[in-house]
Formats: C-alpha cells, structure tokens, sequence
C-alpha cells in the first residue's frame, strides 16, 4: 500500500479524544491545548509608558531643535519604572524617564537620552522627534476585550507570557493525549537491567517517550519478551487507557515476529499491512475498539522516521489541533542520489539554506548520525536525483 494511502486509513478509523476538560495553573500548560476563549480583561501596557531611557517631551515643543540649535526644556521631574506621580504637562517643560515608566499625560514622545546633554535641571535636545516615537500606547500589544488564545490552540511559552502579562493564572485545557509504547523482543532491556550476553538497551523505548515528553503527551512504556500472552495483555490493557498504542519490532515475517498473529487474537481490525516505503516496510495499522495501534519496524531509524510520518497528523486529528501535522517542504538537494530504488524511501539529511544535505549512511540499525539531521529526504521508486533536483522534504518534529 502506498503510505498515504496507509496514513489516511488509520486518520479515518481513529477516534478524536473526548473528555473533561481540565483547569491548570499557565506554568503547567506549555504543550496542552486551549479549551476556552480568552480575552484581555484590560489593555497591555495599560498606561503609555516609554521605550527609551531619556526625556519625555510634548513634541511640538522641539520642532525646530538640532545640533546647532538646541532646544532647552525645564526638567520638572524623574520617573522609573514602576514610579507613578501626577505630573501636569506644561508648555517647555520635560520630564526625565527610564525605560518602562510612566509618560505622563500632555507628554507625547520620548527623546533619547544621546539626544540631549542629559542635565537634570535645564536640558538641551539636539533633534526634533514625531508624536509617539519611542513612546508605547495604551493598548499597543493588547486591547482591552481582545481574543488572546481561542479553544484549540497549542500552548506555547508565548501564550504562557501573554496569559502572565493579563494577571490569568489559569486556564481550560483540553484531556491531555495518552500514548502508550510497547517495544517487543527478548533482546530488549531497560535502564535499569544490566544485559545478559546477546541482549541490548531498548532505545526506541526512550527515544521515542522522550519525543512525546517535549509536547506534554503523557506516555506508558512497557517492554515486552517475545511472548505472544504477554504481548497481548499488554496491547490490549494499553488499548483501554491510551488513544494511540504504538509497538516497535515483530512487525515482520521472522519465527519472533509476532504483532500480526498477536493483534489477530485479541480482535484488533487490520487496516493495512506493509507500506511502499523503506525502511519500515513491516509497518503495520491496526484499530482496537476505537484505539489506534501502529506497528513498526524494531529497528531504531526505521521506527523513527515512520513514526514521524504517520504518527504527528494522526495525533493532530484526534486533538483536533492542526499545529501538530507534519511539516513538509521542497528544497534541491546538494548532493546526488545515483541508486534506483525498488521502493520509495526516506534518507536522512539536513535542511540547510534551503539545501539538503544527505547522510553518508542510511542502514536502519544506525541512529548516532542523526545528531547533525533535522529532517528525511522522501525519494520516489525507480528514478535517480542529481544535485539540484527538488525533493520532498519531511521535517523532524
């Protein structure tokens, strides 16, 4: 099956998350998604203050100032950030200010301190200046009653910056996405086991949970043997508590392989099985009453790069959040790809100048060299790439 064929079978047989929706403090949010419409209970900044340190002035009252000709303004008073006087506005008068404090009304621009001999008492302006430079407006980043972050909305430290600057201290969010992780193999061990002759650390299990933590998706890891009963407890007990399940090895036709015959006997509907790419042919879609599960290869880059395909829009659709899609670009590529090949296939390669640099090695078992990659090349069957010719491009989330 084509994997655009194979993605938009699992996208349609997957179930959009439902839930209570959840009340959070903001530093807890980054990552979650916005259940309700927020609006600015007041303007930001909420009083006109100003950009510069320097003088503010009513500035009709420098028109005519220059080097040559300076413009002598009485100073009547100071204000730092955070000082607040009632200071009345008169014809000939400045008032010295800090970056961030008040502009007092009848003020209307601020000169820059370089602009003046910076004398506390009669000061000389040697430039004239427009209405509102370097001044800030009330309501200039904010108005008053404006839509700040509408429901659906992904979180960023933005949003969280925003939500501070309006005194909100919490927010609606949306059921937070559980992901459960199923790495399968007798050769697999955690952290916390020391390998026996013949086994290895389980990588993916890590890479991939790490790369859920970093967009606040909650995770369930669990590493299995090559058990058909246990394999089938565990997919089906992750099934009940999690809104995708993804399994890493198994996946093929060797005498361990066991996912396909294993999602068979506890129920699970096939939706596709081996997909016109490589690596990662073995990769396999599978729903459970309502619950996704994709299958991939064991090895670590095949695992990653088909994760990165299908599982970031699957994700995007059942959050309804579109920020999560995948990101796809064309770029020419800096180097030549001589070998034809069978299948369509991702390289890994960076992204840079609008340039992509391909790997020197691309064997799916090979995971160190990705640290310098930040996206894969898709390259079509049965056709050479020259430097220069344009590709696909799929970036790293």
């Amino acid at each position: 099956m084509e994997i655009n064929e194979a993605k938009k079978l699992i996208i349609n047989n997957a179930t959009p998350i439902k839930g209570e929706k959840e009340e959070i403090v903001i530093v807890n949010a980054l990552g979650r998604i916005c259940a309700e419409t927020i609006t600015s209970p007041f303007s930001v900044p909420n009083f006109p203050k100003s950009a510069m340190d320097g003088y503010a002035v009513k500035s009709s009252d420098v028109q005519t100032a220059s080097k040559d000709n300076p413009v002598s303004l009485k100073v009547v008073d100071e204000l730092l950030a955070g000082d607040y006087k009632q200071i009345r506005y008169e014809q000939g008068t400045a008032v010295r200010v800090m970056t961030g404090a008040l502009v007092p009304e009848g003020y209307d621009a601020v000169i820059k301190q370089e602009d003046t001999d910076y004398r506390e008492d009669i000061v000389s302006v040697y430039t004239n200046i427009e209405p509102y430079v370097n001044y800030c407006k009330v309501g200039e980043d904010i108005a008053v009653n404006e839509t700040v972050i509408s429901p659906g909305t992904l979180i960023t430290r933005s949003h969280i910056g925003v939500l501070a600057s309006l005194g909100i201290e919490k927010i609606k969010v949306e059921p937070q996405p559980v992901v459960g992780v199923i790495c399968t193999g007798s050769e697999l061990v955690s952290l916390q086991e020391e390998p026996k002759p013949g086994q290895i650390y389980s990588s993916i299990s890590y890479m991939l949970q790490a790369n859920l933590n970093k967009y606040d998706i909650k995770t369930k890891v669990a590493i299995c043997s090559d058990d058909a009963d246990l394999i089938a407890r565990t997919i089906t007990e992750m099934s009940e508590s999690c809104h995708i399940v993804i399994t890493t090895g198994g996946a093929s036709v060797g005498k361990k392989d066991l996912i396909p015959d294993v999602l068979d006997s506890i129920g699970a509907t096939k939706l596709f099985y081996r997909a016109n790419i490589k690596p990662g042919t073995p990769t396999m879609g599978s729903v459970l009453g309502g619950t996704i599960i994709l299958s991939l290869s064991g090895n670590p880059y095949a695992a990653l790069c088909n994760f990165d395909y299908y599982f970031w829009d699957l994700l995007a659709h059942i959050t309804g959040n579109s920020s999560f899609k995948s990101l796809w670009a064309k770029a020419s590529l800096a180097d030549d790809y001589p070998k034809k090949e069978k299948t369509k296939r991702f390289l890994r390669a960076r992204l840079d100048n609008d340039q992509v640099f391909l790997s020197k090695v691309n064997k799916s078992s090979v995971i160190s060299n990705m640290y310098d990659c930040n996206c894969y090349v898709l390259v079509d069957e049965n056709r050479t790439y020259s430097a220069g010719d344009e590709a696909d491009i799929l970036i790293i989330k």
